[in-house]
């Protein structure tokens, strides 16, 4: 498969997977987690659809388009080693939706990175809440879900 045709795919299905991640947790309260800003396009899409929701995003240095950069009170500024288990102490376990695509090039590398933040996410995220990932994770208690019919397998991943 060409990379054109993986990032492709890799795009479809992460707006199939948000889409579907933002209608199950539609009538749930507690804040949306978006690890990693990057330019910004994911962010616009979540508040896009989420209309209302507070959209709290991670990032260790701001290089999005101005269109697609949240507010300063909507920024965590860090390393998420550091900012998630922060984050845990602000919201408790109380997301609803966290989204994460914060892996690079190098498949092995984002592998170890998975496994490492793993463990950060999970206590984070309320029961009945979504986990939306471009790689694989490794949780203690969440499952693998079903991606919606639009998503190209292992282009993305839900936990619940």
């Amino acid at each position: 498969m060409s990379r054109l045709d993986a990032f492709i795919n890799r795009m479809v299905s992460q707006r199939a997977c948000l889409n579907f991640a933002a209608d199950q947790t539609k009538d749930m309260s507690g804040p949306v987690l978006e690890l990693g800003l990057g330019n910004g396009r994911t962010y616009h899409h979540m508040v896009e659809i989420m209309p209302g929701r507070d959209v709290f995003v991670f990032e260790r240095a701001i290089a999005s388009h101005p269109k697609s950069t949240p507010p300063d009170e909507m920024l965590i500024m860090g390393d998420v080693h550091e900012t998630l288990p922060q984050a845990l102490e602000r919201f408790g376990p109380t997301a609803s939706l966290i989204h994460a695509d914060l892996g690079g090039h190098n498949p092995a590398k984002n592998d170890d990175f998975a496994r490492a933040v793993s463990p950060l996410i999970e206590p984070l995220l309320a029961k009945g809440g979504l986990m939306v990932a471009s790689d694989r994770m490794y949780f203690e208690n969440l499952t693998e879900v079903a991606l919606p019919a639009d998503a190209v397998e292992n282009a993305c991943f839900i936990y619940g």
